[in-house]
């Protein structure tokens, strides 16, 4: 066995096809339960009714947080550990590649979105899907804060774990072509979105982020540039409200 297919059944060990589907039953679970108790009434008193919107704000991120769960389970039980399995302790090199994946991420991003808003026009294509709720929120600026942290370094953390993470590990493992691996976890990460009208713009920027992966072979450059795309959106909260 060369060190290659050692290292091939290391990091593309069984349990990453389960820690993903795990992660993304939690996510869409999550979903589910949230949207019935929101909007769950009883008699004219709704028990979960919220006067600072604020915490829904918060709890808008709590489906995307759960990504996360089952490839961290999945290397805690099975694997070697975050850091040995994916790489999540980012180096100088992480870095480099990540910011400059990133700044490729918007451009590309942007220039999809044009496109896109002169097919269906501005009012269906949004630059962020937070910008209408940030519109509403006329709560303590600290929510604000704290949703711009999870939209910079929670998200991207938890995406990544499971997109370019156990998705691509599992796919490599069963020999997969890299360029093949990045297209199809790019359309794994536009459509975990659920926008359909950027799925164009958000495949394109899944492509761009994926590169970081596909270059420095550690989710943390992944990491990185995903954290450096979000950045824009997460500042938007700010000027939107």
């Amino acid at each position: 066995m060369t060190d290659d297919d050692g290292a091939r059944r290391v990091l593309g060990a069984h349990w990453c096809f389960v820690a993903f589907f795990a992660g993304i039953a939690g996510y869409y679970l999550a979903n589910l339960i949230i949207a019935a108790a929101v909007n769950r009434n009883v008699g004219e008193f709704d028990p979960l009714e919220l006067h600072d919107i604020g915490p829904l704000l918060l709890l808008a991120f709590v489906p995307n947080l759960l990504l996360g769960l089952g490839p961290a389970a999945g290397s805690w039980r099975w694997g070697e550990g975050l850091r040995t399995d994916f790489g999540l302790v980012p180096t100088w090199r992480d870095v480099r590649i990540g910011l400059a994946c990133g700044v490729l991420a918007l451009v590309v991003g942007y220039l999809l979105n044009l496109m896109l808003i002169a097919v269906y026009g501005a009012d269906d294509v949004s630059d962020s899907p937070l910008t209408d709720l940030a519109d509403t929120f006329d709560g303590d600026t600290v929510w604000l804060v704290l949703a711009a942290v999870i939209v910079i370094a929670g998200a991207p953390i938890t995406e990544e774990l499971l997109v370019r993470g156990t998705l691509w590990n599992a796919l490599w493992f069963h020999r997969v072509p890299p360029w093949a691996v990045l297209v199809l976890t790019s359309l794994v990460f536009a459509q975990l979105h659920g926008e359909p009208t950027r799925t164009i713009a958000l495949f394109g920027q899944g492509i761009a982020m994926g590169l970081a992966r596909y270059l420095s072979g550690r989710v943390s450059a992944g990491v990185i540039a995903h954290a450096a795309n979000n950045l824009p959106p997460a500042v938007l909260l700010f000027v939107a409200h």
